[in-house]
């Protein structure tokens, strides 16, 4: 009888911050699972109380992780029509306000046991293998395979410091490199990184596609299927778009007149977005950030959205797949939504505008099922299991004295490499408590504290000097 192939999916968020690392790896977790021939792990951050209050909208914490993979379980069922089969495991994590990301604490390949180490699927490996310190993910795993998820360096470039960015791009590369057999990066909008491909592995939440389908029947009746004009739903922080957006209605108001636009979204820029907003002639609307399925924005026509720091946006595809336009900028992160007819690639402030006065005033060109199988997590599996290579993986049966049926004996006895003495450099420096905090790691994250312990059943570390009684 062969033996099922285990797949680890790591990733750095969990529901209910609704953030892409958080509802993409979900997804892929429970289609990846989905027919039963594979056996699917997602492990995700668990935070104590004081970081959940930080990062969890709405008041909304949990007293365990059993209640936290719960809430994570019952969004995934009411936005599917089958029930997952994969498991959920935790990880103690913590979040740093400085980075606005949560970051591993501990050896987190501790969350898969040796005899399921097969295959370690790492959503954001630079982010959870920058200050990793632990068992080396190519000695633990037999494939690991990240999927670069954010722009990092982008980010870091609009903050206007070359020295960071110089590190982070450099730093990004190497742990890549040492940690990962190959990379998937989304869309060319990222950097380059050792061993890589580009294939966008995303789909989208199937609501969103039945939504088109009743906005496609409407349009095909005669119906007024889209009472609403334009729109924008994104964290509302500066870098998310924002800031492009309000200079291109600013520069253009007298072009654009009659033209109303709402901004949905929570962040950190939320006041300032609001009070520029409030200098413009236009009608520019600002409200709290929702769920885009609510079916608050089924009527909206036009999702405007100029941003060029995504890697790809889930909101453009989310967009597309309700059947509306789509006004993006010309930019890697968009080059895979120019096959659909619905999206509007801009080159120019002056093309925007032609292009969303367009837009306002006709209708939506008819999603054909190509396309609409494009968008969806049926498709969007078939593209990872073909870039991870993942059928190339021989199911065996079990050998009793092994704990990784898929390590070669060659593997466990070839000589060190130079990328294996890099490896070892990067565990040395980041076990070393002044380094970490050099570099922008969370004091005293080389071991979780004992209250995430107790809150996930983990043995508390002893402390220096104690004994064992």
């Amino acid at each position: 009888m062969s033996r099922k192939q285990h797949i680890a999916i790591f990733t750095t968020a969990s529901l209910p911050w609704m953030t892409g690392t958080a509802v993409n790896p979900l997804f892929r977790a429970a289609y990846l699972a989905k027919n039963g021939d594979r056996e699917v792990t997602l492990v995700i951050p668990w935070l104590s109380l004081k970081d959940q209050e930080l990062v969890y909208p709405n008041k909304i914490t949990f007293d365990s992780p059993s209640e936290h993979e719960g809430y994570v379980r019952q969004w995934l069922e009411e936005r599917t029509d089958f029930i997952s089969s994969f498991r959920i495991n935790f990880y103690p994590g913590k979040f740093s306000i400085e980075m606005r990301s949560i970051l591993p604490v501990g050896d987190i390949t501790e969350s898969i046991p040796d005899e399921e180490a097969d295959i370690a699927v790492l959503e954001e490996p630079e982010h959870l293998t920058w200050y990793h310190h632990g068992k080396k993910w190519k000695t633990k795993f037999w494939r690991v395979i990240g999927v670069v998820h954010t722009n990092y360096l982008e980010y870091v470039k609009r903050e206007r410091n070359g020295l960071i960015a110089f590190f982070v791009k450099y730093a990004s590369s190497w742990v890549t490199r040492i940690y990962c057999h190959k990379v998937i990066r989304l869309s060319g909008a990222t950097q380059n990184f050792p061993r890589s491909i580009i294939c966008n592995v995303h789909g989208v939440n199937p609501k969103f596609l039945d939504v088109g389908k009743v906005k496609l029947g409407q349009l095909q009746k005669g119906e007024q299927a889209f009472t609403k004009g334009a729109y924008y739903i994104g964290k509302m922080v500066w870098n998310k778009g924002y800031r492009e957006l309000l200079q291109l209605l600013s520069k253009h108001q007298d072009k654009l007149s009659g033209l109303q636009v709402d901004l949905y979204g929570n962040g950190e820029d939320s006041e300032e977005v609001q009070q520029a907003a409030n200098k413009l002639s236009l009608p520019v609307r600002v409200y709290p950030g929702r769920d885009h399925a609510d079916p608050l924005f089924h009527d909206y026509k036009v999702f405007l959205n100029p941003s060029t720091t995504d890697v790809v946006c889930t909101t453009t595809a989310e967009a597309l797949a309700m059947g509306k336009i789509v006004i993006c900028a010309n930019h890697p992160s968009n080059e895979f939504f120019k096959q659909f007819p619905n999206c509007h690639i801009y080159n120019s402030s002056d093309e925007f505008v032609k292009l969303t006065v367009k837009a306002l005033a006709e209708d939506p060109a008819p999603l054909i099922d190509d396309l609409r199988h494009e968008l969806s997590w049926e498709a969007a599996t078939e593209r990872f299991v073909a870039a991870a290579e993942l059928n190339q993986v021989v199911s065996e049966e079990v050998p009793p004295s092994s704990s990784n049926p898929f390590a070669s004996t060659s593997f466990k006895s070839r000589k060190l490499s130079v990328e294996e003495a890099t490896a070892s450099l990067h565990q040395t420096i980041s076990g070393i408590e002044s380094a970490r905090r050099a570099f922008g790691a969370i004091p005293k994250s080389l071991q979780p504290d004992e209250q995430q312990c107790k809150e996930l059943g983990l043995v508390i570390p002893e402390r220096k000097g104690s004994s064992r009684r």
